[in-house]
């Protein structure tokens, strides 16, 4: 038996349409040849990450270890002219 290889434009549409009071599940299973439990996992990956489509795109990781190295950088050129410096004894 082969797995079916659906688009993410598939599942998406499928998902979204699932979402829909007008349709049954049972109904969209058989219009899209999908299994039930298939679209019901389609359907919950939707729900739970909804809400990152709409979170703050400047909260980025990468911009946030950026400024941790940049900071990192600060305090080791800080130490770094710290130690050159001709010390009194």
């Amino acid at each position: 038996m082969s797995t079916k290889k659906y688009s993410p434009e598939f599942k998406a549409r499928v998902a979204l349409e699932s979402l829909r009071a007008d349709v049954t599940q049972a109904e969209l299973c058989r219009r899209y040849g999908v299994a039930s439990d298939q679209l019901s996992r389609w359907r919950k990956r939707l729900i739970e990450q909804a809400p990152k489509l709409f979170s703050d795109a400047r909260k980025d990781p990468h911009l946030e270890r950026i400024a941790q190295l940049e900071q990192l950088v600060g305090r080791l050129t800080l130490e770094l002219e710290i130690l050159k410096k001709p010390q009194a004894c």
